[in-house]
């Protein structure tokens, strides 16, 4: 029996390996909910992270290695949150950039399946979607091969809808230190229109790129309500040597409210009237501390929105951290409740 060659099983293998920059044609996304409906609004990156755990040198000498676990999963700060808070009920809107490309049609596909409200405006037709290979090695820890043309890091002050909905109560920036278009101007623009509005505003930061100091970034520090740096970011951004005198000078810089994520610890607490640690109320094992920080951060919000004492935001915040890391990938541990 002669092989039909336009079977679609034979066309399968000959389809090619989707990548960042393929040039597939999207259609036009279709609003998930509105901005308008929204209740948060987290501003920053969303991307494709390739998980490979446990990932070992070996594979230089030996040219294969044996994962036990290699799969593809949403990241990025601002959609790692965002993931989160949808799966939690929150009406969560998400200002962030990806491409017209096949990793934007399966972002898309995430937006829509958790109720994450998005705008037209966020695909881009000449950036290509981020795609993250995130090595994790035996301890849990994390390192990353990065596409530098893709949408990680792209995000300019022309892409941030402005003013924000009403509706909107929470603006969250995750993260500052991400995006090079946005230095501190722009950051101050972007902090005091959230404040004009007279809505909460969060940051999360990573690591400063460029030598910056508190000092450098107080303009835009000024505006912040709850400031989620760890341990380390804090540190080097303050030139401390502990989580207590990094907040000390946070605080000085305008923060109303420091909030440094400390690990096995649990965070440490700074604003004007209280400074205060809040352990985990459980131990956890770390087998992949990739989107803690971000876990952390959705829950503080969490219990923002609900109306919670600060360190009731914070015992949450531990809450989610804690079962983050229990499993591998940023939000998969909030995927039995979706």
């Amino acid at each position: 029996m002669p092989i039909d060659k336009d079977h679609p099983a034979i066309l399968q293998d000959r389809i090619p390996i989707p990548s960042s920059s393929d040039s597939a044609i999207l259609p036009a996304v279709p609003a998930v909910g509105s901005y308008e409906a929204c209740e948060v609004l987290l501003i920053g990156a969303s991307i494709l992270d390739v998980l490979v755990h446990p990932a070992s040198e070996d594979v230089f000498r030996t040219g294969s290695y044996e994962a036990e676990e290699i799969r593809m999963s949403t990241g990025g700060d601002a959609l790692n949150e965002a993931t989160i808070l949808a799966r939690m009920g929150r009406k969560t809107a998400l200002n962030t950039v990806i491409g017209r490309d096949h990793a934007g049609s399966f972002l898309l596909r995430h937006f829509e399946a958790c109720g994450i409200c998005v705008q037209e405006s966020c695909i881009s037709d000449t950036v290509p979607t981020g795609i993250n290979i995130v090595l994790i090695d035996e301890a849990g820890e994390r390192h990353f091969l990065t596409n530098p043309k893709g949408s990680l890091r792209r995000i300019t002050l022309h892409d941030i809808s402005m003013p924000f909905p009403d509706a909107i109560k929470i603006v969250c920036f995750a993260s500052m230190f991400v995006f090079p278009e946005l230095g501190v101007r722009e950051l101050k623009a972007v902090f005091a229109q959230v404040k004009k509005q007279e809505k909460i505003l969060c940051v999360d930061i990573t690591k400063r790129k460029n030598n910056e100091t508190a000092q450098d970034m107080a303009p835009a520090l000024a505006f912040v309500d709850y400031l989620f740096p760890n341990e380390e970011e804090a540190m080097l951004l303050t030139g401390s040597m502990d989580a207590e005198s990094a907040a000390e000078v946070l605080f000085d810089c305008g923060v109303k409210n420091v909030i440094i994520k400390c690990g096995s610890r649990g965070c440490y607490i700074k604003n004007s009237t209280e400074a205060f640690y809040v352990a985990p109320t459980r131990p956890a094992i770390c087998i992949d501390s990739t989107g803690a920080g971000d876990s952390f951060a959705a829950g503080f919000i969490n219990g923002l929105l609900q109306g919670l004492s600060l360190r009731k935001c914070a015992e949450l915040a531990n809450e989610y951290g804690g079962k983050c890391i229990r499993q591998i990938g940023a939000t998969v541990w909030t995927e039995s409740r979706f």
